[in-house]
């Protein structure tokens, strides 16, 4: 599939911030910049204390709900814990797995990770699955081989039919909330070209390039453009600017206007 005909995806990770108040009105804000834009997939993805409240303001627009986390059961004793189906109950389309801060500061592994993955994936949920390394990996020249032993570990066991709901996210660790350290438009459609091509190992050239591959790593509106019009960048996994309703608008409009230019360069090229 060309990189023109995969729709950009623009995802809000709202990580342990807001309160009630905030989060009705960052959501609703959203919402209204938005308008009836279809051309980009966009998805808030609030704290598990206000999914009930942002789906309820979500519900009818093109914004989708998702959540940061998952427990690999239907139910049981796992106090503390959520499961697929209590998020499908509350209306969530998505959830984000093997986020850099649960692997790095809350110890999961790449079995645990897998698990949540082909679990969530079979009871309906869409899986955005967090890839990435850490300076110390990256000086050492060990990006690939990280990169690989996530994706093989990570989607090991996953069935082919459920490829259309699973979708991927490079972020570079060392970049995330970083003032000096940034990923480069370039180092991130590098980093991306690796992960597609292993993707394509495992399932198949088909299945990978018909896989949406997002950037995470401190993406702001002055840097969006650029790496959306970098081949194989399908889109942004936001962090600090997705609370900031202004910021995150901005983002999407960027990954509207990439996507216009991709698909009239695709037109003229045919």
């Amino acid at each position: 599939m060309s990189p023109a005909l995969r729709q950009k995806f623009v995802v809000g990770n709202w990580k342990m911030y807001t309160n009630a108040a905030e989060a009705r009105q960052l959501a609703k804000a959203v919402v209204d910049g938005m308008g009836a834009e279809e051309r980009v997939s966009v998805t808030l993805c609030p704290p598990f204390p206000y999914l009930a409240l942002v789906g309820e303001i979500l519900k009818g627009s093109g914004v989708a709900l998702g959540a940061q986390n998952v427990y690999p059961e239907k139910e049981g004793a796992f106090t503390g814990e959520v499961s697929p189906t209590m998020l499908l109950d509350l209306g969530c389309k998505y959830v984000i797995l093997g986020h850099s801060e649960r692997r790095h500061k809350l110890g999961e592994s790449d079995a645990f990770i897998n698990q949540k993955v082909r679990v969530a994936l079979a009871d309906g949920l869409d899986v955005i699955l967090c890839v990435g390394e850490t300076l110390e990996q990256r000086k050492n020249n060990q990006t690939e081989a990280l990169l690989d032993q996530q994706l093989t570990l990570g989607l090991a066991g996953v069935s082919a039919d459920t490829l259309t709901r699973l979708s991927l996210a490079y972020e570079p660790v060392w970049a995330i909330g970083n003032l000096e350290h940034h990923a480069t438009p370039q180092q991130a459609q590098d980093a991306h070209a690796v992960i597609r091509r292993r993707f394509g190992q495992i399932f198949g050239e088909k299945s990978a390039q018909e896989l949406a591959i997002e950037y995470g790593g401190s993406v702001k509106p002055d840097n969006a453009a650029a790496l959306f019009c970098r081949d194989g960048v399908d889109g942004a996994l936001i962090g600090g600017a997705s609370l900031h309703a202004d910021q995150f608008l901005a983002i999407v409009r960027a990954a509207i206007s990439t996507s216009l230019t991709q698909e009239n360069s695709a037109k003229t090229a045919a």
